[in-house]
């Protein structure tokens, strides 16, 4: 169904061909942006940047160069902005693994357990690996100074913090002792 949009509202030819192009400019941004709801926004952002800029009584061969640049550069400022908000937010799943001061204590019991849960399978693995592990993740030692430390290669230290993480999240998967009674 086409669009329908009510075009006596346009004070200056600029705008004017903006509301007849709208569609196009929406493309253009969609293929930026990856998204058309996106897009949109974008369209709208440039909508609202050109009722306050100056009066361009060009050719419209002019005009339509100017709003297609508008749009293209707002949409690769949205997708830019969108791409670093990404890089430093986390996952759902993350956000619901931060621990909260004040949690319930059925929260904290939880938690509590856990923590026990993966002691208890540290102490399982070999006392190289689990040392590998440990200066790791819990003192952030570099896998290379491990390394030169237990003499052994980056690539085995990095074989045993895998697989030191792989048993944890195994037992982790695992119904807590407190459960299993």
């Amino acid at each position: 169904m086409p669009e329908q949009l009510s075009t006596s509202t346009c004070d200056s030819p600029l705008l004017q061909a903006f509301v007849e192009n709208r569609l196009i400019l929406v493309k253009i941004a969609a293929r930026i942006t990856g998204c058309r709801s996106r897009a949109e926004d974008v369209v709208q952002d440039a909508y609202f940047r050109l009722q306050s800029a100056p009066q361009i009584t060009s050719s419209i061969k002019a005009q339509l160069s100017y709003l297609f640049q508008i749009v293209r550069n707002l949409a690769i400022d949205h997708y830019r902005k969108q791409a670093l908000e990404q890089k430093y937010s986390g996952s759902e799943e993350e956000g619901l693994n931060v621990v909260i001061q004040g949690a319930s204590p059925e929260a904290s019991h939880i938690n509590f357990t856990t923590l026990e849960t993966i002691a208890d399978a540290l102490t399982e693995l070999p006392s190289r690996t689990r040392y590998a592990f440990e200066m790791y993740r819990l003192h952030g030692v570099p896998q290379k100074d491990i390394a030169k430390e237990l003499g052994v290669s980056p690539t085995l230290v990095n074989f045993m913090i895998r697989d030191a993480l792989v048993h944890c999240r195994k037992v982790s998967r695992q119904e807590p002792r407190a459960l299993r009674r």
